[in-house]
C-alpha cells in the first residue's frame, strides 16, 4: 500500500517503521521544516525516538499534498492539532480513502472525539482508530505488542489488520470506535492520578484503587455516549490503562509525578517536554460528565487539581471521604 504517517513524532515515526518492514511504501509528514530536515539528515528522531534508525527509504515531507493518492493515512498528531490539520488536508483526500486516528485526546473547546472532528472534516472518508497499550519507545524496538483497530465496516477493520499485523505487533479488530477512542483518552487522566499518587509517596495500594475505579467511571462516561461496556475491558480500556499507569515511558505518570512533587501542571508539562495528552482530556472529560450527569469523582478531583489549583493531597482525602457505597451498586453504569 502507498501510506502517508501525518505527524512525525515519536509515535508516528514508530509506526512509519513498522509499516516500512510491513513491505509498504511509506511518507512521513512533518509539521516543522526544521523537524524533517533533521530526519533526512540523520535518519534518526532524535528528540522522540533516539537510537532508533529509520530506513533511508521512507520519504520525508512538510507538504500535505503527500496525502494525494495514497491507500491509507495515519494520523499520528497531538490533539489540538488534528482539526487544523485535517483542514489542510480535505483537498488532497479523496471518496472512500481510509483514515486511521492514533492521536488519543478528545477537542478541548467541542469536546468531540477526534475520530469525529477527523469526520467532519474528511467527510468522504473510511474513519477508523487504533489504539492499546502501545509504547512507541518499545514498538520501535519490536517489542512484542498487540493493538486494536475500529470501523465502522467490519471489512475495512480487518484491512487495516492485516496492514499493521507483523510478529512482533497483533491487531485485533473492533467496530465500537467511540469505545476504542474513549478508552485510549481517558486513561491518560487516570494516568496523571497514578503519577500524582507516585509523586506524593503512595503505594501500590492506592494505584491499584485509582486503576479500578477509574475504569469505572471512564466505562460509566463511554457507555453513556453510546460505547459497548466490553469494549473497556479489553485492549483500549483495561490493557492501556495498566500500561500507561504503570510505564515510566508514560508522558502523563511522569507529569503526574512531578504535579505531586509539588510542581504547577505548566511547569510539569515543560519538564516532561512534550505534550501530556491528559491535562486537556481532563477539562474535556469534566465538562462532558457534567452535561450528562454522569459521577466521575476521580475526574472531578484531578479537574480540581489541574484547573483549580487545590492540592493533591486535599484531593486524596475528598476522594477517601466520600459516602459510603456498595460495589456493585456502584458499578460501571450506575452513580
Amino acid at each position: 500500500m502507498k501510506i502517508s504517517v501525518i505527524g512525525s513524532g515519536s509515535w508516528g515515526t514508530a509506526i512509519a517503521n513498522l509499516l516500512y518492514e510491513n513491505r509498504h511504501d511509506i511518507t512521513l509528514w512533518s509539521y516543522s521544516q526544521d523537524e524533517c530536515n533533521d530526519l533526512i539528515n540523520y535518519k534518526e528522531n532524535r528528540n522522540f525516538l533516539p537510537g532508533i534508525a529509520i530506513p533511508r527509504l521512507i520519504r520525508h515531507t512538510t507538504d500535505l499534498s503527500c496525502a494525494k493518492g495514497a491507500d491509507l493515512l495515519v494520523c499520528a498528531l497531538p490533539s489540538f492539532a488534528v482539526r487544523t490539520t485535517m483542514k489542510k488536508l480535505a483537498s488532497y483526500t479523496h471518496p472512500g480513502q481510509i483514515i486511521v486516528n492514533l492521536s488519543k485526546g478528545l477537542e478541548t473547546d467541542t469536546f468531540m472525539t477526534l475520530a469525529d472532528v477527523i469526520e467532519s472534516e474528511l467527510v468522504s472518508c473510511h474513519i477508523g482508530v487504533m489504539s492499546g497499550p502501545s509504547h512507541a519507545e518499545e514498538v520501535a524496538k519490536k517489542i512484542p505488542t498487540t493493538n486494536v483497530v475500529a470501523f465502522k465496516d467490519p471489512s475495512i477493520a480487518k484491512q487495516v489488520q492485516d496492514v499493521f499485523m507483523n510478529p512482533y505487533f497483533r491487531v485485533y479488530t473492533n467496530t465500537d470506535i467511540i469505545g476504542v477512542e474513549l478508552g485510549g483518552a481517558l486513561k491518560n487522566v487516570i494516568a496523571l492520578c497514578a503519577g500524582i499518587s507516585d509523586g506524593l509517596g503512595f503505594g501500590d495500594n492506592t494505584k491499584a484503587a485509582l486503576m479500578t475505579r477509574g475504569m469505572y467511571e471512564i466505562t460509566r462516561l463511554g457507555v453513556a455516549m453510546g460505547a459497548k461496556p466490553e469494549t473497556f475491558g479489553g485492549l483500549s480500556g483495561m490493557g492501556d490503562l495498566i500500561v500507561t499507569c504503570t510505564s515510566m515511558h508514560s508522558r502523563n505518570r511522569r507529569a503526574g509525578i512531578l504535579i505531586g512533587q509539588g510542581k504547577t501542571p505548566g511547569e510539569a508539562a515543560m519538564q516532561v517536554k512534550m505534550v501530556v495528552e491528559g491535562i486537556n482530556t481532563c477539562r474535556a472529560a469534566k465538562h462532558l460528565a457534567d452535561k450528562m450527569n454522569i459521577e466521575m469523582p476521580i475526574i472531578n478531583q484531578a479537574y480540581g487539581v489541574l484547573f483549580e489549583g487545590k492540592s493533591p493531597k486535599a484531593a486524596t482525602l475528598d476522594l477517601m471521604g466520600r459516602d459510603k457505597k456498595n460495589e456493585t451498586e456502584a458499578g460501571f453504569l450506575m452513580q
